[in-house]
């Protein structure tokens, strides 16, 4: 005989057509961004983990302050057990747009090319260049653009294997695909382009590849060592900590976990709601419960009835989500990602562990939380369910509260205790929306906030590294030392730290040097360093270690830097006395030779980071903030929902008692609203601090310090938001309460 509880669930369907519509659309856009994200980020990650092999990518490489003679290399490589292979590079201005690019001859060897577009170069007049770079400045194959004053034609757009991301410097926070590209030319080509700023840079491929990174770090050093006693090496990076090329795969997977975290946080909010309106639905049906149970039906049989429409529901939206990840936000997953990363050419690879992350777990969470309720629940006896008595703990009177309230004061808090349950799902709803919504509306703030202050904290306008000393006419340039060590990798990673000699009294640095080593704000905040502490910082190409105390902190938000007097640093780091290798100065100096010049640092360089991440994110921030909206809105709409439905039997008796419509909206609309606008309220310094932590947790691990400062009219802005999103809900809520009948409350008497 067919189970005639199977013939119930249409017309359950029918009668709750608004709650699972709006269930359904909501999960298949929460399944569907993250599947989409998923398998982008998986297919990514398979194409970065193929491409060392077959690009052939470096072990590491390593600068020399001049050609190394081809028998020494040969003795190097020997010794150490590598193999070396020319990388030379030059750098040049582009006229046509502001912006730097590094030059490198066609390779065939090692850190192949990723060919996306076009053909690679066959005339000195030809030019590749970064697609991602490309892209950024609206440059097009076929263009002609002009490098170091030589018109070139750009041939194709390509990715350099060792550049998936484009980092310049491996001390900068953040790579920058804006105002720095990567190219190669025919040999002819490369020649044409002049020896001023030109890099001797080798790569090295071991002949035995390390097991792990430990063993790599171990090789480097060795191999560090050995080339330090036959060259001065200028520049060494090891694979492992190349920004360049390690980024991808640690960003990427980091995505991961964050997508996947996200989605069962909503699946779980969903999953409550849904136990929530089974609930409610249990209260509406209990005589029918009852009779059932007392007919014969097993507490499993009427369970499983109840977990039939949630888990159906949760399914068929997975289902519906992977078809649209896979197709619509797989494409935009994958636009997001080329806007960060210079990747090979993009192909997708199904994944299996997208589809249980995205499938079988949302419905296994499903099922579980609605389960454990619903048997919760559905514990009591028949006789219980047909008397409508479904309270678990009984309690002998009610709260009792001050007559000095007014009635209509005291009603509404009656109906916030009898509802406690919804409500607090109200207020963790909307602070995970809020905190969502803050990602939305703050973070681009935050960046223009960093921008801020580094514009206001900048040392100088033109911050000049010589690659020896040289004069200048200038008076008002101030010479000065730059240096750079590495902190020791503990709680946070090795990274860069600026060191500064600076003469007595320096006009761009206010600083006391002749009381000892100061350290910038930035320093003092991220590796948590007060004055009167010891630290520790050791050689970036080598190991030997220098140790200083910190006599002061000198006010510098955003820069990771030590400031000693010009005299100590030559002492310290054993250069003559009259030793310098930099200028200070808030104007250009015209008079020194470009070949003298090793960079310039100017305002711009430092605002690399929220450049970048406002070009490459920007469409995220509004998709969160719209997508915490929604996500406020369908949480509060179905609750305050519950709670309507739930008073359905009082509000009829109110309405049969001579309330008007707008009276009795006035009790229980407002208690919603009430909880709505305090938790508002008092969610948002709990956001501002998950959101603190989290900004601190994920810049830990960019070089540099983000200081995290959202201006308070975001917080103003987020709740002024919110209430208006949830006036659109209450009217809609009077609505329905405008047609609860009266004859309810005569029906259950």
């Amino acid at each position: 005989m067919r189970n005639p509880l199977i013939r119930r669930l249409p017309r359950e369907l029918k009668s709750e057509a608004g709650k699972y519509i709006i269930i359904f659309v909501f999960m298949v856009i929460v399944i569907g961004f993250v599947s989409g994200f998923l398998v982008a980020s998986g297919s990514l990650m398979n194409i970065y983990n193929e491409s060392f092999e077959k690009y052939n990518i470096e072990d590491g490489n390593l600068e020399l302050s001049e050609r190394c003679d081809v028998s020494a290399l040969s003795a190097i490589e020997q010794k150490a057990g590598v193999t070396f292979y020319e990388n030379f590079y030059i750098q040049r201005e582009t006229k046509e747009i502001d912006s730097t690019l590094r030059i490198f001859k066609n390779r065939d060897e090692v850190n192949k090319i990723s060919l996306h577009e076009g053909y690679l170069p066959t005339k000195d007049t030809e030019i590749a260049i970064d697609r991602m770079y490309a892209d950024n400045n609206s440059l097009k194959v076929g263009d002609t653009l002009t490098v170091g004053g030589r018109e070139l034609e750009i041939t194709a757009l390509i990715a350099l294997s060792d550049y998936s991301a484009l980092y310049e410097s491996p001390s900068d926070m953040m790579f920058d695909a804006i105002k720095f590209g990567v190219a190669v030319m025919t040999d002819e080509g490369f020649e044409a382009m002049g020896e001023n700023g030109f890099h001797y840079s080798y790569s090295w491929k071991y002949n035995k590849a390390p097991a792990d990174d430990i063993e790599a770090k171990e090789m480097s050093e060795q191999l560090l060592s050995i080339v330090s006693q036959n060259a001065q090496v200028t520049e060494f990076i090891p694979m492992y900590s190349n920004q360049a090329i390690q980024f991808v795969g640690d960003d990427t997977g980091k995505d991961r976990i964050m997508f996947t975290v996200f989605l069962y946080i909503v699946i779980v909010i969903l999953a409550f709601i849904m136990a929530i309106t089974t609930n409610n639905t249990i209260a509406k049906d209990s005589t029918v419960i009852g009779t059932l149970r007392a007919s014969g039906y097993t507490r499993g049989e009427i369970v499983r009835h109840y977990l039939a429409m949630p888990v159906l529901i949760v399914i068929v939206s997975a289902l519906v989500g992977n078809v649209i990840g896979y197709t619509l936000f797989e494409d935009f997953a994958v636009g997001i990602y080329y806007k960060n990363y210079s990747i090979p050419v993009y192909v997708t690879k199904p994944s299996i562990d997208a589809f249980v992350k995205t499938t079988v777990v949302p419905v296994a969470i499903m099922l579980l939380i609605n389960y454990l309720i619903l048997a919760h629940k559905l514990r009591l006896s028949p006789l219980r369910f047909i008397r409508r008595d479904l309270k678990t703990k009984q309690r002998k009177k009610a709260l009792r509260l001050n007559t000095k309230i007014g009635i209509m004061h005291r009603f509404r808090t009656r109906i916030i205790l009898q509802n406690i349950p919804n409500y607090i799902t109200i207020v963790i709803g909307i602070f995970l929306a809020n905190i969502i919504l803050l990602l939305g509306m703050g973070f681009s703030e935050l960046l223009q906030r960093n921008n801020e202050l580094i514009s206001e904290n900048i040392i100088c306008n033109y911050q000049y590294v010589l690659r020896a000393p040289c004069e200048t006419a200038d008076e008002n340039a101030e010479k000065y030392c730059a240096g750079s060590l590495s902190t020791i990798e503990g709680r946070l990673k090795s990274e860069t730290v600026t060191i500064y000699g600076l003469a007595p009294d320096s006009r761009y640095i206010d600083v006391d040097t002749e009381n000892g080593v100061y350290i910038s704000d930035a320093y003092s905040k991220k590796f948590k360093v007060e004055k009167g502490d010891g630290i520790t910082l050791r050689e970036t190409f080598g190991t030997k270690e220098y140790s200083f105390t910190v006599a002061g902190i000198y006010y510098n938000p955003t820069s990771i830097a030590v400031y000693m007097d010009k005299d100590f640093f030559n002492d310290t780091f054993g250069n003559e006395k009259r030793y310098f290798n930099g200028y200070l100065s808030d104007e250009k100096l015209d008079d020194i030779d470009d070949m003298y010049v090793a960079s310039v640092i100017t305002e711009d360089d430092m605002n690399k980071m929220a450049r970048q991440l406002t070009r490459s994110m920007g469409s995220i921030f509004d998709m969160f903030y719209a997508f915490g909206l929604v996500m406020f809105m369908l949480i509060i709409y179905l609750l305050s929902k519950i709670v309507i439905e739930k008073n359905a039997q009082s509000i009829s008796m109110t309405k049969i008692l001579g309330y008007s419509n707008g009276e009795i909206g006035s009790l229980y609309v407002v208690s919603t609203s009430i909880v709505v606008v305090l938790s508002f309220l008092l969610t948002m310094p709990l956001v501002n601090l998950a959101m603190k932590y989290i900004c601190e947790m994920v810049f830990s691990a960019f070089s540099g310090r983000m200081v995290y400062e959202v201006p308070p009219m975001v917080f103003v802005k987020i709740i002024l938001s919110g209430i208006a999103a949830y006036a659109v809900i209450a009217f809609a809520q009077l609505r329905k309460l405008r047609k609860i009948p009266m004859d309810i409350a005569l029906k259950n008497v």
